[in-house]
């Protein structure tokens, strides 16, 4: 009986991606960048030279213990000038300007660019910014070839991608990966690019590449326990470098908004609590006195879960939001307090250093203590706040825990803390949390709103059943 031959589905066959096209178009715009500072001779540690050190320093890393052959070292006058690191740029304006690391030409006394054609130039500093890890170059040229800036938006995960620079030194080099992760927080102000092309030191401030020959990053950090690339890199998105760089070309800083909140996650079994729902937002723990938030009646213990109608999805989002917002501007920001939302408006201020804030709740005079049933079966003992403690804490109510046991106890709660609201509802006394927790479901969690110090957050109280 002949036999039937069972037709195999096709395998699609993919090949590996060529990058010579890309490295013809953008590699004449990628320049190699060396800085040097005024100092005295330094003596090698573990034989290291001065680009393995600044990388060593860079990332926060152990130095290793083996030490590597060492050449003659020339004595150095005390004014002469010493190689001091090597980096990676890319031109992104015919006449000059170049983009890189803050941290490439941190402390710099010169820095010098070369191009692939093997000119040399000067280069001025035009600006740093040291949050974002970005700097603006200028070369005085003219017909430079640019790169192509790209949207780092429209990165996908698993999309190959190119770096070009100069690692320890060895100019145009080429190194390619993929896409490993994007929005990686490392930082309140950069949502990173994570991908496993192959990084090392020099190639700080060097452009990540796409398929279509553009740029959607500076290539910035890498994470390593050994100390050599162990593949994870991660870069700057480009439309985030842009943003910092006009605002550098055009004044030589970056300023930021701010609102004056102190922030924090908020647990999803607490958010569940609250009937938050899947988007949790950015829980406000503390509001700095005569902020915009205070001005605007931001509280503690409201979750902010938009900024100017953008969805606040993890804590970060929201000081990226409102550091890229020009101080001055109004805004809208909308928070979810005591089960409901409503929008609020507020005005951007620019960013200053933070303020120190004493805590004023441990020095108050204990008021007068209630002994409440509902309260005490949770191992709550809490009194009414004094007028006087109300003033020094700036509070219109709460009440104060006197002691906290069992259940309370391991929600967190502990003496000296002030209760806002408990099961979603304001107490501002004992006798209105003790009917609070009369009317609650016992057998759930109870959410409660508390302040500790200056700051508020919230516990979940879960009953022994």
């Amino acid at each position: 009986m002949p036999s039937t031959a069972i037709a195999q589905p096709a395998a699609v066959a993919r090949g590996l991606p060529d990058f010579t096209d890309l490295v013809d178009q953008v590699g004449p715009a990628v320049v190699n960048i060396r800085t040097t500072e005024k100092s005295a001779s330094r003596t090698p540690v573990n034989g290291m030279d001065e680009d393995m050190l600044e990388f060593f320093k860079r990332f926060g890393l152990p130095m290793p213990h083996a030490p590597r052959p060492q050449r003659p070292q020339r004595p150095q006058d005390e004014d002469s000038q010493s190689s001091r690191g090597v980096g990676s740029g890319f031109i992104v304006s015919n006449d000059g300007y170049v983009l890189t690391n803050a941290h490439v030409v941190e402390g710099a006394d010169q820095v010098l660019v070369t191009l692939t054609d093997k000119r040399e130039f000067k280069a001025r500093i035009i600006g740093t910014d040291k949050r974002t890890d970005v700097a603006v170059l200028k070369i005085e040229a003219s017909g430079l070839p640019t790169v192509k800036v790209g949207d780092s938006g429209r990165l996908k995960v698993g999309e190959w991608v190119m770096a070009i620079g100069s690692p320890f030194g060895l100019e145009n080099s080429v190194t390619a990966g993929i896409v490993s992760a994007k929005q990686r927080d490392t930082g309140d102000y950069l949502p990173f690019i994570q991908t496993d092309v192959a990084i090392n030191p020099g190639n700080s401030g060097g452009p990540l590449i796409n398929m279509r020959g553009e740029v959607v990053g500076i290539n910035s950090q890498i994470y390593s326990r050994s100390g050599g690339y162990m593949g994870i890199a991660f870069a700057i998105p480009i439309d985030e470098a842009i943003r910092v760089s006009e605002q550098l070309r055009a004044t030589g800083k970056v300023t930021r908004g701010r609102i004056g909140v102190q922030i924090g996650p908020v647990a999803k079994d607490v958010a569940e609590s609250l009937g938050l729902g899947k988007q949790p937002g950015a829980l406000v723990t503390g509001v700095e006195a005569n902020s915009p938030a205070e001005k605007a009646g931001v509280e503690a213990g409201d979750i902010i879960t938009k900024f100017n109608g953008k969805p606040i999805e993890k804590v970060s989002d929201l000081p990226r939001l409102v550091g890229g917002t020009k101080p001055g501007s109004k805004s809208t920001i909308t928070v979810f307090r005591r089960g409901g939302s409503r929008d609020l408006s507020i005005t951007i201020a620019e960013v200053e250093p933070d303020k120190v804030v004493r805590s004023k709740a441990t020095d108050a005079e204990p008021g007068h203590k209630a002994r409440l049933a509902s309260a005490q079966q949770l191992g709550l003992h809490v009194s009414d706040l004094s007028e006087a403690q109300k003033r020094d804490l700036k509070l219109k109510g709460g009440v104060l825990v006197d002691a906290a046991s069992d259940a309370a106890a391991r929600a967190g709660l502990r003496e000296g803390d002030v209760i806002l609201a408990i099961a979603n509802t304001e107490v501002s006394s004992a006798k209105e949390l003790e009917a609070v927790l009369t009317k609650a479901d016992k057998s759930k969690p109870i959410n409660v709103l508390f302040r500790r110090g200056e700051w508020a957050q919230y516990a979940l109280i879960r009953p022994s059943r």
